[in-house]
């Protein structure tokens, strides 16, 4: 992508700007279309901030990782999310509020690293976490909770990274996609509106992969408390989604890696591998389980001869 010629503080109004203003404008041939940025940007938080959102990031991130391992190490079926679990990983009910605050609050974290970059990962990083593990020894009323308030806390968070995404989105579009008319820093001309979200990244927090992990998490609670008959039709749908989701979360993080390179490529290239590796390890995971399968049908097999 080229960008228009623009200095530093023009190029932060425009990628931080949360209101956009349309003015009339008489030349309706060469400027059709007049916005500004009506909003001031309040400046970023202090690097301390960001320095703390990154450790607490990968902190969960290697606790994900570490407990996939484990899973796949296991000789016999699905490790179940144990006490202890839930308070380290990204969809936990200690770790899943934090990410909610700092995504609440992510239009700031712009110093070390730019939150609209790492608040994707760190969304499907919840994804993966929530897919991946199961309050599967809880009782029936606190599993009911503990999956509830997990989707309670995917949907706000994906409404929060919206937030923090939308608004680069939207000065992206403005920067690339018009040009300076001189009346201010952030005056542009343009052919065509200016839409929320821009038209150059269509990926959005609020998703589908959102609506289908939630689904997940509801087919669960389906399974749980649903009698025999109907277990067996909710579990085949709680397989097929749990399988849209996984597609769906990969094909998120190969569309961003690919059409979010205008800024800090090195740093896009570390978070989205690290991502990229979780879903390796899970396929993984099923092909090991598969293997046991095949391996216990083949010794009972022998057991009858």
């Amino acid at each position: 992508m080229n960008w228009p010629i623009a200095s530093a503080n023009a190029h932060l109004i425009f990628l931080k700007c949360t209101r956009w203003q349309l003015e009339e404008t008489l030349d309706k041939f060469s400027c059709p279309f007049h916005y500004y940025c009506d909003s001031i940007y309040p400046g970023d938080y202090p690097a301390a901030i960001d320095l703390l959102v990154l450790i607490f990031t990968a902190a969960t991130y290697m606790s994900t990782l570490l407990f996939m391992l484990a899973d796949m190490s296991a000789s016999r079926g699905k490790i179940c999310f144990h006490q202890p679990k839930k308070f380290l990983l990204p969809s936990g009910p200690f770790s899943l509020p934090v990410f909610l605050f700092v995504l609440a609050k992510g239009h700031r974290i712009n110093t070390l690293f730019p939150l609209f970059l790492m608040g994707p990962p760190i969304l499907h990083l919840v994804y993966i976490s929530a897919l991946t593990f199961d309050n599967g020894d809880d009782k029936d009323i606190k599993y009911v909770f503990f999956e509830a308030s997990t989707m309670s806390g995917i949907l706000h968070a994906s409404l929060n990274l919206d937030s923090v995404i939308l608004p680069y989105y939207t000065g992206l579009d403005a920067l690339i996609g018009s040009n300076f008319s001189g009346e201010c820093p952030s005056c542009v001309c343009r052919n065509a509106p200016l839409e929320v979200g821009g038209k150059f990244v269509s990926y959005r927090g609020w998703s589908g992969t959102t609506f289908v992990v939630v689904c997940v998490l509801c087919m669960r609670i389906v399974c749980r408390v649903a009698g025999e008959k109907l277990m067996r039709k909710a579990v085949v749908l709680k397989w097929l989604l749990e399988g849209l989701g996984w597609v769906l979360i990969t094909w998120d993080c190969v569309y961003l890696s690919a059409n979010l390179g205008v800024e800090r490529r090195e740093l896009q290239g570390v978070v989205y591998g690290c991502v990229f590796g979780l879903v390796v390890v899970h396929v993984l995971k099923l092909l090991r389980r598969w293997q046991l399968i095949c391996c216990v049908g083949n010794h009972s097999q022998l057991d009858k001869v």
